[in-house]
Formats: structure tokens, C-alpha cells, sequence
């Protein structure tokens, strides 16, 4: 698990601190290695999906890289869509880790056919 941190580290630190091309803005380049390496961090999996993208917001603010006002750089949490979006991940990420998204498969083959093939050849069931 170290070593996922490490290379996420590594690869936003070094495009954060490569010196921008002509008619980049310097901040562009630090936000580029902090969205690259959040990236990064989210296909290895060195922490939970939440907590990397939290430390990559907290990065954008504590470096000056993001520069808001107080309090809105949390505001898009408060949105109803997102917080639906967020709740639908949880969900999701809660059947597969407990398995009920399995049972509740297998309870939709054992009675609407003893297999896949059945439910597909009895699907809609005739009364």
C-alpha cells in the first residue's frame, strides 16, 4: 500500500514543480500535477475514494493553487445532486461488499427459473 502512495506522490510532485510551458499560468501546472496525481491515487487505491479526493482538495487549498473565498470550496457537497450521487456510490458499495446484490440474484433465479436460461425463457411469467 506504501508504494501506491509513493508513486502517487511522486508523479503530482514532479508535475507540480516541472516549470510551466510559455502562456501557462503556474498555478494551471500545480493544479495539473495535484488532478493527476488524485487521479492516480484513484485507480491504485492507497486510501478510500473519499478520503483521496478530500486530500486533493485540501492540497489544491493549502498550496494557494485554488484560491476561493472561505467555506466555498466545500459548497458543491451541499448540492442535493451530488449528495444523491455520493448516496448511490455508497449503496452500491455496500451491496458488493455484504453480497446482498448476489443473493437477492440468486433469489430472482430460484424462483423464476432454476437457471439463467430458464429466467430468460420464462420471462415475463405467464399467469
Amino acid at each position: 500500500m506504501l508504494w501506491k502512495f509513493g508513486v502517487m506522490l511522486v508523479v503530482g510532485a514532479v508535475i507540480f514543480f516541472v516549470p510551466p510551458p510559455e502562456g501557462v499560468d503556474p498555478r494551471g501546472m500545480h493544479m495539473l500535477g495535484i488532478f493527476v496525481a488524485t487521479i492516480i491515487g484513484l485507480i491504485l487505491q492507497p486510501l478510500p475514494t473519499p478520503s483521496l479526493t478530500l486530500i486533493g482538495l485540501a492540497v489544491a487549498m493549502v498550496t494557494g493553487t485554488m484560491s476561493v473565498p472561505d467555506g466555498e470550496a466545500l459548497a458543491g457537497f451541499a448540492n442535493s445532486t451530488v449528495l444523491l450521487i455520493v448516496a448511490a456510490f455508497f449503496i452500491a458499495d455496500g451491496f458488493l461488499l455484504t453480497g446482498l446484490g448476489r443473493r437477492v440474484a440468486l433469489m430472482f433465479v430460484s424462483r423464476l427459473g432454476k437457471s439463467p436460461i430458464g429466467i430468460a425463457t420464462e420471462w415475463p411469467p405467464l399467469i
